[in-house]
């Protein structure tokens, strides 16, 4: 997820999301608004006697709903890294912790598929908050009668802490849960399979949610919308990993010698004419058989169209090349793609000379022939040329 950064803890980058800003204040006016209902529910959940009228008049409901949100995020971001230090126990990096409209979320670079790390990692949030809501609570009992405003924000961090828990581990994949639930069900599966099945679950307990947050809370609701795609999202992810287990971007790029090129020094016009005649939207650009860049049609409409007679590629194109090489795996040129937002990727060898190109087409071609065939045509013993023939 992108953000704002904010710093680093144990080399993990912390962000905020620009939803943060704006579900902070809006929950610190949701605490301060429903402080008298809340005083009574800790009162009767921890049987103590904090008086509620001396914390709902003037500005003390506002102070205190701020002191509330701002300690909720904090346990939330005391969660997620109870994740990644786990994940980084086990050797996994994690790419940024970020807080975001529904509280936090830790970005792995690569998530587990050992069901016994997944399972170790996918507790120990639940775990942080759980221990974080009985230190609350320990405080909440250590402070006097005499400080009602504290004692109201221990508490409810204390309860929050542990309801927190609670929701993260209902079986709502990709939450906490969820993870578990998938960590369970690969012990005898394949991890694959065991996503789907928890993606399926997550998909339930989401449409559950909804209609309940129809008639409840509209918060539910886009909640239940999120962990709905995040379970389509990762149960997609998990299939498309598995289906290119030991698929090289060789087998699947296009070659050079079936490869559209261009050259730099030829018009903007000339580019479009071969565009529309080629059905190409980008093209690698050469100089004297060396790749130099690349240009796309995006490139091209920069141009106005009575100039484009007068302007060359070289003008135009993108000298910022995002290369792969041949040997990478096809999920490696998945993700850069994702990551560069970008829809093809020159692909060049230890002498970096181009040796093909390889774009989001070929990879969904050679997706629908693993899943159709159950792998790509004797695809090792193959020239590339026939794979691309095969497509």
């Amino acid at each position: 997820m992108r953000g704002i950064r904010i710093g680093s803890v144990f080399g993990i980058p912390i962000k905020l999301d620009v939803t943060f800003l704006l579900v902070l204040p809006l929950f610190a006016w949701l605490i301060g608004s429903d402080v008298e209902q809340l005083v009574g529910a800790i009162n009767g959940v921890f049987g103590v006697g904090i008086d509620a009228a001396g914390l709902t008049a003037g500005t003390t409901p506002w102070i205190l709903g701020t002191a509330a949100a701002l300690g909720l995020f904090a346990c939330v971001l005391l969660h997620e890294f109870g994740h990644s230090l786990v994940a980084m126990h086990y050797g996994y990096e994690i790419d940024s912790i970020t807080l975001w409209l529904f509280g936090g979320v830790a970005s792995f670079a690569e998530m587990p598929e050992d069901w016994k790390q997944e399972l170790a990692i996918a507790v120990a949030g639940p775990i942080v908050s759980v221990l974080l809501g009985v230190a609350s609570y320990a405080a909440f009992l250590g402070v006097p009668d005499a400080i009602p405003s504290a004692r109201f924000v221990l508490g409810y961090l204390a309860l929050t802490n542990v309801l927190l828990a609670v929701f993260n581990m209902l079986p709502g994949f990709p939450m906490d849960g969820g993870r578990v639930l998938r960590a369970l069900l690969a012990r005898t599966r394949p991890h694959a399979r065991a996503t789907q099945i928890a993606a399926e679950v997550g998909k339930v307990f989401a449409f559950v949610l909804g209609i309940v947050g129809l008639f409840s809370n509209l918060f539910l609701v886009a909640l239940a919308f999120f962990i709905y795609i995040g379970a389509s999202s990762e149960a997609q992810q998990t299939v498309m990993k598995a289906a290119f287990q030991d698929v090289a971007v060789r087998d699947i790029m296009t070659p050079r010698e079936r490869l559209d090129t261009i050259d730099e020094r030829a018009s903007v016009a000339e580019l479009m004419d071969r565009m529309f005649t080629e059905r190409h939207t980008g093209y690698p650009v050469m100089r004297n058989g060396r790749l130099v860049g690349m240009v796309t049609l995006n490139d091209a409409r920069t141009v106005n169209e009575v100039e484009r007679d007068a302007y060359r590629v070289e003008d135009v194109m993108s000298n910022d090349l995002q290369t792969i090489s041949p040997d990478a795996d096809a999920m490696d040129a998945i993700g850069t793609m994702q990551e560069r937002d970008v829809g093809r990727l020159p692909v060049v060898n230890d002498e970096g000379e181009l040796v093909g190109l390889i774009s989001r087409s070929d990879l969904v071609t050679a997706f629908n022939i693993i899943q159709s065939r159950g792998s790509l045509p004797s695809i090792r013993s193959r020239d590339p040329t026939d794979v691309v023939e095969a497509r």
